[in-house]
């Protein structure tokens, strides 16, 4: 029975010195003066000596600016740091200067397509036209481009050429409805929207031309649709004037790469808005600069990924979640990224990894629930493919347990490093996250990421170690955001991450630090369940219930009532023709029991048809408390975040007939 904090797997001393923050502390020592015995060390200072650690970044990863910044940091006041003052510069313009004639810039498979690689002359070529024609149609800095594109070449085409310009990229994926698209972006005013007619997912066939003309007839601000027919090569595009194809948009001479000119802006100039998940309101629009951007993912692609140039990497994603913006981001530091369009377990369970054997990924990710998918399958993809070329694999987008970390030992290959990662939309980027250069413990994140001041803080704000506490950023991050579109004062920016610790960034995760340095994540803490003064993160619950095959997924909160009293309801649903009686009851209550203590025995188990998730996956456990605790529906959740609103039903009618508990 493998346990929490077990060892899996150590770095050989190959492994460390051809790792690529190895590198880096060797080009510190040689060019700084810098001498750290290991990576702790080199933490402590990039997080105490800001201006030197993201200094240092700039010059080894050759940054370059049209005009010089006159400091690094010109105030370290968090919100509101300034980062690089006087700068000018362009983050398309550090993905074009990886062009090289005659190499792959990326790969991309769909559910009807086989793999196929792109050239860079090929993708570059494109940006640059797009660029200029975009320009051409009076698109202008600061002006926002809306995509409404699978994951496909052409997106990441469009974002650079959004972005090339200083115009400013939003995007969403095309399994959100035209509500959930509206909710997010009509705030924001777009210029320009690039759409598909639809696309596929499991063998079918999503037509989306009536969510595209409902986007475009609510948004007067659309002076140009650009259509591109995915799903039927011979679908008309919408009708009007302002309507083009990608081709005809695209037939156009070649723009030589010397005679383009990349817009010059300043560090902070909005890049592109990523969207909170919006489950208790309207999606936050989160503004992120094109300087901090560039330095972030400069960083964590080659230290915290380790991702060399020319090496293949994938992770499984969709245009809607920030980790999309990490995968196009890989072209920074020369990887090739690989797209996938369509279902990760169609028309095989097993068919990312025979992906990832035919392109020769070097980097897997995906997320914990896929793992789960592929061990319940039975799919063990080391006896199956050939996967020579795969160091790494990172799991992220929800807690890793031991059993998850384990899995791929037992399951892909021995030596192996897994990069744990959590992070957020916010800051674009992983908070902790991998190591290649530390052991791998079972259901360990490795350590903070470099520049994060990462802590874990108590009810008095104090740092507290092997404690449960909230996850907090002590000193700023480049990337943190610009701040939310449309939100004059920075009031609700504030709001959001200021408000409990002045002057320290709360991120709203429950979150552990061991004494070696290792980290957890233990899921949101505003999903708290708190029993007699007693913190549980939802994430060792479901934990647990991963081991009972009978349970497909689980949701678990905690109603405090009035008088001191309180309800906690465990939500279960079941596999197809398994039935929760007594007996199955008895062993979900002796297995939380065992594995943590009788707090975490729910009041009440409950089976559902379905468990409530945002569009990203992740389980709605604030709505549905709020919907338990008599909170009407329109104020609770926002139906258009979610992947199944009628998943709530359920909920609805149970907050409305139990006998369970009282609210008076």
């Amino acid at each position: 029975m493998i346990k929490e904090g077990d060892l899996l797997w150590t770095p050989s001393a190959d492994w460390v010195a051809n790792a690529n923050v190895t590198a880096f502390m060797n080009w510190l020592r040689a060019t700084r003066k810098l001498e750290f015995a290991d990576y702790g060390e080199l933490w402590r200072w990039s997080v105490t000596d800001l201006e030197s650690f993201w200094g240092a970044l700039w010059d080894y990863f050759s940054i370059e600016s049209s005009s010089a910044p006159t400091s690094v940091l010109g105030s370290r006041e968090m919100p509101g740091a300034q980062w690089f003052p006087g700068a000018k510069l362009n983050y398309a313009q550090h993905v074009l200067r990886q062009e090289r004639a005659g190499s792959d810039a990326l790969l991309y498979l769909s559910e009807n397509a086989p793999l196929t690689a792109m050239a860079w002359e090929e993708l570059a070529g494109q940006v640059r036209i797009l660029a200029t024609q975009l320009r051409r149609l009076g698109v202008k800095p600061g002006d926002r481009v809306l995509a409404y594109l699978p994951n496909i070449p052409q997106a990441i085409i469009a974002l650079l050429a959004t972005t090339s310009i200083g115009a400013v990229w939003a995007s969403c994926s095309p399994d959100f409805g035209s509500h959930g698209v509206l909710d997010r972006v009509t705030q924001l005013a777009p210029k320009v929207l690039f759409c598909v007619d639809g696309y596929r997912y499991g063998g079918k066939a999503f037509d989306r031309r009536n969510e595209v003309g409902e986007i475009i007839g609510s948004l007067d601000s659309i002076e140009h649709v650009i259509h591109l027919p995915y799903l039927d090569p011979h679908s008309p595009a919408p009708a009007g004037e302002r309507v083009r194809s990608w081709d005809s948009l695209l037939d156009h001479p070649p723009v030589p790469a010397d005679s383009f000119e990349f817009e010059q802006l300043p560090f902070d100039h909005p890049l592109w808005i990523l969207f909170s998940s919006g489950t208790t309101g309207l999606p936050k629009a989160i503004v992120h600069g094109h300087g901090g951007i560039l330095l972030e993912m400069h960083k964590l692609l080659a230290f915290h990924m380790d991702i060399h140039p020319g090496e293949r990497s994938f992770f499984f994603t969709t245009t809607g979640w920030m980790m999309w913006n990490v995968v196009a981001s890989s072209l920074l530091v020369g990887a090739c990224p690989v797209l996938y369009d369509g279902n990760p377990a169609y028309p095989t369970p097993d068919v990312l990894w025979k992906m990832a054997q035919d392109c020769g990924a070097a980097f897997f990710g995906a997320s914990p629930t896929y793992v789960d998918i592929m061990s319940k399958a039975g799919i063990v993809p080391g006896d199956r493919y050939d996967l020579s070329k795969l160091r790494a694999i990172m799991p992220a987008g929800s807690p890793v347990s031991p059993e998850c970390t384990a899995w791929f030992y037992d399951n892909v290959k021995k030596d192996l490093w897994i990069a744990t990662g959590s992070g957020g939309t916010d800051c674009c980027t992983g908070f902790v996250g991998g190591v290649p250069t530390l052991p791998v413990y079972a259901g360990e994140i490795q350590a903070a990421s470099l520049g994060v001041a990462a802590a874990a803080f108590n009810d008095r704000g104090e740092a507290v170690v092997d404690e449960v506490g909230e996850l907090v950023i002590t000193a700023p991050l480049p990337s943190m955001p610009v701040g939310f579109w449309n939100d004059p004062g920075r009031v609700r920016y504030r709001e959001a991450y200021f408000e409990d610790f002045p002057g320290v960034w709360r991120h709203g995760d429950f979150f552990r630090i061991n004494a070696r340095g290792g980290c957890f994540v233990l899921g949101r803490s505003d999903a708290t369940l708190n029993r007699q003064g007693v913190r549980i993160g939802t994430a060792e619950i479901y934990r647990a219930l991963a081991a009972l095959d009978e349970i497909e997924d689980a949701l678990i909160v905690n109603l405090d009532l009035p008088h001191n009293q309180f309800f906690m309801p465990l939500f279960v649903k079941l596999r197809a023709g398994v039935e929760l009686d007594a007996e199955l009851e008895k062993r979900i209550n002796t297995l939380l029991r065992k594995e943590y203590t009788p707090r975490h025995v729910p009041d009440r188990i409950i089976a559902v048809p379905s468990i409530p998730a945002t569009l990203t996956g992740k389980k709605m456990e604030v709505p549905v408390r709020k919907i338990l605790m008599g909170i009407a529906l329109e104020k609770a959740v926002n139906r258009n975040a979610m992947a199944n609103p009628q998943a709530l039903d359920f909920f609805i009618h149970y907050a409305n007939t139990q006998h369970d508990y009282s609210l008076s």
